[in-house]
């Protein structure tokens, strides 16, 4: 194993030392095994699939023009999340973060909400994105599953974290960092960053909510789990308030991102959904997967005099849809992000063991 180590470190001392000679395909050979994690991890900083491939460039492009500063001291990949944590604690402290927007869906008039919520940023993360990051090594000290660490319920409640505890955390609990190692990219001593990840824990404890009397979702790509998505575009095109109400439980909660509505509990839910199909609007959901979830692009139909023809709804290649136009944010689809469906879960629509909770938002440090 060690003449193994010896000859990757021979290898990419060579690639280092071409890049600082200005080699571009040297740099891409060394940062591109890393680049699909770097910018999972910006996502779980950020919240936003958006801005995380903004300063996942901001990252490589410092990375570039600092590789002559990279003494060697600790691997390339922890040198990297160096870079791309702290180019995330600017971007969180950022005052031109997106702001929450004004309610402008025409002849819809929404019930009052159960709460303002803080998170309006949110944006699903498509899986293509983080295919193969889940099965990266991470650290011996990580706490939670790769899989539940980029579910939306999970990057939800992360945001509402301090900015120093929220970087902590995830390199802590989710890539298994050693505090030594978190200390020395923060530019911090290893006390302050254990003080950080107690107070980030007990946050999150606090948001937990019970899941021991919830049953599991289905397994992804299941035929329970097609069932059940079936229905629930059924119910959503065809506009039947019935039959999709009756998918729901009643911890139902949805939000709708960057707009701050969040509603919570089937009757509420209901009422939000009468109002949305009462007004005439028709969508239709184009399948897909994000947040290793199953998710729905919507896109409102133009208003036609003959009802369109019912097409099958089959996934394929030609029919997914390019989520970097964020068909979620622009046609103001719903994000039911944690609710439980019928008999069954199903995980893109199932109740989190992390609550929305607002007032229990720190300020501290």
């Amino acid at each position: 194993m060690g003449g193994s180590d010896e000859t990757v470190s021979a290898v990419t001392a060579g690639l280092i030392s071409k890049a600082r000679a200005g080699d571009n395909d040297a740099f891409r050979e060394l940062t591109e095994p890393h680049r699909r994690e770097l910018q999972v991890h910006c996502y779980r900083m950020l919240g936003s699939f958006q801005d995380a491939e903004d300063v996942l460039q901001e990252t490589l492009l410092a990375a570039w023009q600092g590789l002559e500063g990279f003494e060697g001291r600790a691997s390339l990949r922890t040198w990297l999340y160096r870079i791309a944590t702290n180019r995330c604690l600017n971007a969180r402290r950022s005052a031109s973060r997106r702001p929450a927007k004004e309610w402008d869906v025409p002849g819809v008039v929404p019930p009052e909400p159960t709460r303002l919520g803080e998170v309006v940023w949110l944006e699903p993360l498509p899986d293509s994105v983080f295919e193969g990051v889940i099965d990266v090594p991470i650290g011996p000290e990580a706490r939670y599953e790769q899989t539940e660490s980029i579910s939306l319920a999970f990057v939800t409640a992360l945001q509402v974290l301090p900015p120093r505890q929220l970087a902590v955390l995830i390199l802590r609990d989710v890539l298994g960092f050693h505090a030594d190692e978190v200390a020395g990219m923060l530019d911090a001593t290893v006390e302050s960053v254990n003080s950080a990840l107690k107070r980030a824990r007990a946050s999150l404890q606090r948001r937990r909510t019970p899941s021991a009397d919830r049953e599991p979702p289905p397994a992804s790509g299941s035929p329970s789990e097609d069932a059940i998505v079936a229905k629930f575009v059924s119910a959503y095109e065809s506009a039947d308030l019935d039959a999709l109400v009756a998918l729901l439980t009643d911890d139902v909660f949805i939000s709708m991102p960057p707009m701050p509505f969040e509603y919570e509990g089937r009757d509420l839910v209901a009422r939000f959904f009468a109002g949305l199909f009462g007004a005439g609007r028709r969508f239709e959901l184009v399948r897909t997967r994000a947040n290793g979830q199953p998710a729905f692009g919507a896109y409102l139909r133009a208003p036609t005099r003959h009802p369109p023809r019912r097409r099958p709804l089959r996934p394929s290649p030609q029919r997914r849809p390019d989520l970097r136009h964020d068909p979620f944010r622009t046609q103001r689809a719903p994000l039911v992000r944690a609710t439980a469906i019928a008999s069954g879960l199903i995980a893109s629509l199932r109740r989190s063991r992390f609550a929305p909770d607002p007032a229990q938002r720190e300020t501290g440090v």
